[in-house]
């Protein structure tokens, strides 16, 4: 087994952009929703004419579909990200717009019958239901509460309780039906992840930075330390993620 520092070396040169996971492979494992979001986001995008994918990251996910609408749109907030995603998406005839996470969408209202977004750092459902015409459908995968919560404690300690329920879906429901939006269907799971060595989890922290906002190798050196001689120990480091499914409807 490599050593701690080699390990912890590895990851901090690893490329973050985007949302491609492919580094993990041999080194992390998440169970994945059992609703198979990519997929039925492109049997739902080869039936609209006109699409925003919201947060699109590095468009990995958008370009995953078979076919694409007429119009094809997608916002990206991370400077990284937009080029990833404009080449990416730029051949398949999709436009990329550079947008905040935090701002208004950039498009006028009713402009599109269906809106999705994978893992959305945060969804502003009157914005959702502003863009989308009437009819239109928000179809979207949404981080749950507490996710990761394992590794997030183990550097930061234990969170408050607004802390561990921020983003419930019981919330974003009452959100997007005080936006006018109809939920369609609402679906919750729990899933297993697995952490086989201490790069891995550096990788993870630095790839999804609003896990430990703070998170720098030197900083948490010597809690890393101890992780990867736990993990030599006892075996793979176990958290688990939580995932929403939202179809959402505007009447």
């Amino acid at each position: 087994m490599s050593s701690f520092d080699a390990l912890v070396a590895e990851a901090e040169s690893a490329p973050t952009e985007g949302w491609d996971f492919s580094w993990f492979e041999g080194r992390a494992t998440e169970q994945r929703p059992s609703w198979r979001y990519a997929h039925a986001m492109g049997e739902r995008l080869g039936h609209a004419t006109a699409s925003l994918d919201i947060q699109t990251g590095g468009g990995e996910v958008l370009a995953s579909a078979p076919t694409l609408p007429p119009l094809a749109v997608a916002t990206e907030g991370w400077p990284p990200n937009v080029a990833k995603a404009a080449a990416l998406l730029h051949p398949r005839g999709a436009v990329v717009v550079a947008s905040p996470e935090d701002a208004p969408l950039p498009f006028a209202a009713e402009g599109f019958d269906l809106v999705t977004s994978r893992h959305p750092v945060k969804a502003d459902f009157d914005e959702i239901a502003r863009v989308l015409r009437p009819g239109g459908t928000y179809f979207a995968q949404h981080v749950g509460p507490s996710s990761v919560f394992e590794v997030v404690e183990y550097f930061l300690g234990p969170q408050p309780e607004e802390t561990r329920h921020a983003r419930h879906p019981d919330q974003e429901r009452a959100q997007a039906e005080a936006a006018g939006l109809e939920v369609v269907d609402l679906r919750v799971e729990r899933l297993r992840m697995e952490f086989f060595d201490v790069g891995a989890v550096v990788h993870f922290l630095r790839k999804v930075i609003w896990m430990v906002p703070d998170f720098s190798v030197e900083k948490y050196r010597p809690r890393l330390r101890e992780l990867h001689e736990r993990i030599q120990a006892d075996g793979p480091f176990v958290a688990h993620s939580t995932r929403h499914l939202f179809e959402l409807r505007k009447p």
